[in-house]
């Protein structure tokens, strides 16, 4: 992003999980409608697709909560393009859920992950040695966290998919008896493992490529915090505070200014920060460097972790009783940028932001976010209005955390902020005119990105809500329908992207230049199909 910011060029972009599409199967996935939906962004005039976390995950299939900072969700793999490519034949995948309706995970784990399991098996019987040699070199590339990945997962299903600790000891301390029996017992469960995350990999690569082909960048979400529930703390648990029971001592947690009852978003172990610095924050560097073969641009999540965290004493009943304690954001950052030059981070700088906290972010110019729909409660509210704004901005209409722009204007918003968005938009006739005077609010805006959920796009109300924190149940479901992106929309904010210099125009060449072709799309996707 840091590019974009430099160069003061403008563009805007589509925030959409890939569990949302309309994929056959019954969750979204890497296959057709993928595609489709980039073709979309590109008619669209669109050059940024936001994904969530692409990581596996685990109870609530939150893709917050993740079973590995590192690896890709399986059921994110197309059963379609594995047919295609002659891992599964095509009868096999018939009956499945379909491409309508909500995002069923628990069919998905049930019905097509054997599926995605079976394709891996037939690979390892039957790859031909050009792309042998290709899963031999991923594994490779990827032997920091692969094997220790698949390790973690087999053990899961042996022990019903109970959380690591609860392991018996010598598969929960990672005994080397014990390790090394389980690399010779289930060698074959351990290369599927590994095979999947090779066909996650493959898939995706393609589709990154497809996007840089039509100069669409990819943005992604990494969260500061893993989850205890691991690979990441049982692969490394002497990086995070634990006793020796390798229980959490102290947890993350929402600072007190948010806190209302109980039930707060708390519970990730802590890092050992002093031990991570001694080591060069080697792990960062391999999460950001993985992170890079996914992602064109980065989301950090909960950026104020970086610069300073509420510690919650792991055995508290509520988020009350903690403390802040100092994180060495400035260290971390400054190691990044040697290893990776100019960061191409977006900082997600919301709730309790100090001036240190402003501070480490445009030390390393990073782009903060602001929220159209925060900003209409107060004069406190207002640095979330487009006339409070720097360039150096991305700016939402509203996030997967926030209801739809419809569904806020219909549910949620008070009398004063009603009339205090009419004052400061446009008179609102009609419920849906708030979507395109949102859009249009940011999109007019000096923010040098601007991102519109899909579910604003296609005017929908608060059934197409992605995530409501903190509620049990009923997240992450949303799908769109297989007709519900249609042409008039693309339209629509194609004009808008022309009319607010977000489309990319380039000054026809002229001279002896004129006419020649331009390789640097085909370089992108030259480059995003082998990442």
């Amino acid at each position: 992003m840091s590019g974009e910011v430099k160069n003061q060029e403008r563009l805007s972009g589509v925030l959409l999980h890939v569990t949302s599409l309309p994929s056959y199967g019954g969750i979204g996935d890497f296959g057709p409608a993928a595609y489709a939906f980039i073709d979309f962004l590109a008619a669209a005039k669109q050059r940024m697709w936001q994904v969530l976390p692409l990581s596996p995950t685990g109870y609530g299939s939150s893709p917050y909560s993740a079973l590995s900072a590192f690896a890709g969700n399986p059921l994110l793999i197309s059963l379609e393009t594995l047919v295609g490519d002659g891992w599964l034949a095509g009868e096999r995948i018939a009956g499945l859920p379909g491409h309508d309706g909500p995002a069923d995970f628990e069919a998905a784990f049930r019905l097509k992950l054997p599926l995605i399991e079976e394709a891996a098996g037939n690979f390892l019987d039957h790859a031909p040695d050009d792309k042998r040699a290709k899963f031999n070199r991923f594994c490779e590339h990827n032997s920091s966290w692969l094997q220790d990945y698949a390790m973690f997962n087999v053990l899961r299903r042996m022990h019903d998919y109970a959380s690591w600790h609860e392991w018996p000891a010598e598969y929960a301390r990672r005994e080397g008896d014990a390790l090394g029996k389980l690399l010779s017992d289930r060698g074959r469960e351990l290369a599927i493992e590994q095979v999947v995350q090779f066909f996650f990999n493959e898939q995706w690569c393609a589709l990154r490529g497809y996007c840089a082909a039509r100069k669409i960048r990819i943005m992604g979400d990494v969260a500061i915090f893993v989850n205890y529930d691991s690979a990441d703390v049982w692969t490394h648990p002497e990086m995070f505070e634990l006793d020796e029971d390798l229980r959490p001592v102290r947890v993350s947690g929402v600072p007190p200014d948010y806190f209302s009852v109980t039930g707060q978003r708390w519970g990730n172990p802590l890092y050992k920060w002093g031990l991570l610095k001694e080591r060069g924050f080697d792990w960062w560097v391999a999460r950001i460097r993985r992170s890079l073969t996914l992602y064109d641009v980065i989301r950090l999540d909960h950026f104020r972790g970086f610069e300073a965290f509420w510690s919650i004493p792991a055995d508290e009943e509520t988020a009350i009783n903690g403390q802040w304690i100092k994180a060495p954001g400035h260290e971390l950052f400054q190691r990044l940028k040697e290893v990776f030059g100019e960061l191409p981070f977006v900082a997600e700088d919301l709730g309790l932001i100090t001036p240190e906290v402003d501070e480490l972010r445009e030390h390393f110019g990073m782009p903060g976010m602001r929220i159209l729909q925060f900003g209409f409660s107060d004069r406190g509210a207002h640095l979330y209005l487009p006339h409070r704004y720097v360039p150096n901005t991305v700016v939402y209409t509203g996030t997967h955390d926030n209801n739809t722009t419809l569904g806020w204007w219909r549910d949620n918003v008070s009398d004063v902020e009603r009339t205090n968005a009419q004052t400061y938009l446009q008179k609102i006739n009609h419920d849906e005119d708030i979507v395109w005077a949102m859009i249009r609010a940011a999109a007019r805006s000096v923010a040098n990105l601007c991102v519109f959920p899909l579910q604003d796009v296609l005017h929908l109300g608060s059934e197409a809500r992605m995530n409501t924190p903190s509620a049990g149940a009923g997240n992450w479901s949303w799908r769109y329908g297989s007709n519900a992106v249609h042409p008039d929309f693309a339209s629509q904010l194609a004009e808008l992207m022309v009319m607010t210099d977000r489309d990319g125009w380039e000054k026809p060449t002229e001279g002896g230049e004129a006419g020649k072709p331009v390789e640097e799309a085909s370089k992108r996707a030259e480059l995003g199909a082998n990442v």
